[in-house]
């Protein structure tokens, strides 16, 4: 019998020989994960069996590389696998530590869990807090503050957080919300704004949120960035990453002078209306970026050049207001249809 196929997409991972990071596809079965170099390849580059494997989320190994959980089998071989943003990661976690559990128990993986009767009703689901917290209407409310010549955009300070998960009553009291706070902050579902915050997240072997009004935090798929005098970590950033992120994840763009396709990951945000791509293996700096306001964005089911390198179906093109010409293509329909949708809306609300 085929294994069930559970999850696939890409994620980038770190070569087992050489230190260097790739983007691969990734696809998740019931009993394993295999890893192609293109999502067309017949054959897998790799294949990394679950049973008996144990799953670290999230993996700090790598300094500033966010959003890295790491797998590692009974063989006690490591494989580090990193993510595009934090709701990515926590879907593959999710389904990864499912699979594991069903192959060390000797049964099979089902979609619909039958085991929330046994659940510990206290036990904390961060990814749903997190949602919670990001709410637009009920949530934490993201604002500019100064600090020190500085201004913060985007950002909250943690005696907020505590204040918010009280009132919410996710927590009963300080000390059990700031306990709710650190987990957060070392899951990489928040982040360090200011130079206090950054030294109680790095102080010690013990990540250590505050629960202060002059500590600074951000979401960390929010659109915060910070004016003024800059620290080594404190990137001033443009007009165009002042927009909240709509959509993120990775997608095969073509290059204009090549015209070969690579992984790229994309940053779709509104007010201003951009969409900027990453190399997904690097850091967080941007190779470019495509203004969307009055663009033009269509599926389409022929692209020149593009069966050379193995690419078909599930295409789209942008077509800015400068008649420069963007083609991409989604892993899935379903996914070029909601990008398409995405890139719709702020091409024509945003400025």
């Amino acid at each position: 019998m085929e294994p069930q196929q559970i999850r696939e997409g890409y994620l980038v991972k770190k070569g087992t020989l050489l230190n260097s990071w790739k983007a691969v596809w990734v696809v998740l079965s019931d009993d394993g994960l295999e890893f192609y170099k293109k999502k067309t390849d017949r054959s897998p580059k790799g294949m990394i069996p679950l049973k008996g494997a144990v799953l670290m989320n999230p993996c700090q190994d790598f300094g500033k590389r966010m959003l890295v959980f790491k797998i590692s089998t009974d063989r006690k071989q490591d494989h580090f696998f990193q993510a595009s943003h934090v709701e990515e990661r926590e879907c593959w976690v999710k389904d990864v530590k499912r699979v594991i559990t069903c192959l060390d128990g000797g049964r099979k993986f089902a979609r619909k869990s039958t085991r929330r009767s046994i659940r510990l009703p206290d036990k904390v689901n961060l990814a749903e807090l997190y949602a919670l917290m990001k709410d637009q209407d009920d949530g934490v409310k993201e604002l500019k503050l100064e600090q020190e010549n500085r201004v913060f955009n985007h950002c909250f300070t943690g005696a907020t957080v505590v204040e918010w998960l009280i009132s919410k009553e996710k927590a009963r009291n300080r000390p059990e919300a700031l306990m709710l706070a650190t987990g957060l902050l070392n899951e990489g579902f928040l982040q360090p704004a200011g130079d206090l915050s950054k030294e109680g997240a790095e102080s010690g072997e013990q990540t250590v949120f505050l629960d202060e009004t002059i500590a600074l935090y951000y979401f960390a798929d929010s659109g915060f960035f910070c004016e003024g005098y800059s620290s080594d970590e404190d990137v001033l950033l443009k007009e165009e990453f002042r927009g909240n992120i709509i959509k993120q994840g990775c997608l095969l763009k073509q290059g204009h002078k090549r015209k070969n396709w690579k992984v790229r990951k994309f940053v779709l945000r509104d007010d201003p209306a951009f969409m900027h791509y990453y190399d997904p293996t690097k850091g967080d700096d941007p190779l470019g970026s495509i203004h969307l306001r009055g663009s033009v964005v269509t599926a389409v089911e022929f692209v020149p050049d593009a069966k050379k390198y193995d690419v078909d179906g599930n295409l789209f093109e942008i077509i800015t207001s400068d008649e420069t010409h963007y083609f991409l293509q989604a892993a899935k329909p379903e996914e070029r249809k909601e990008w398409i949708t995405a890139i719709q809306a702020v091409s024509k609300s945003g400025k």
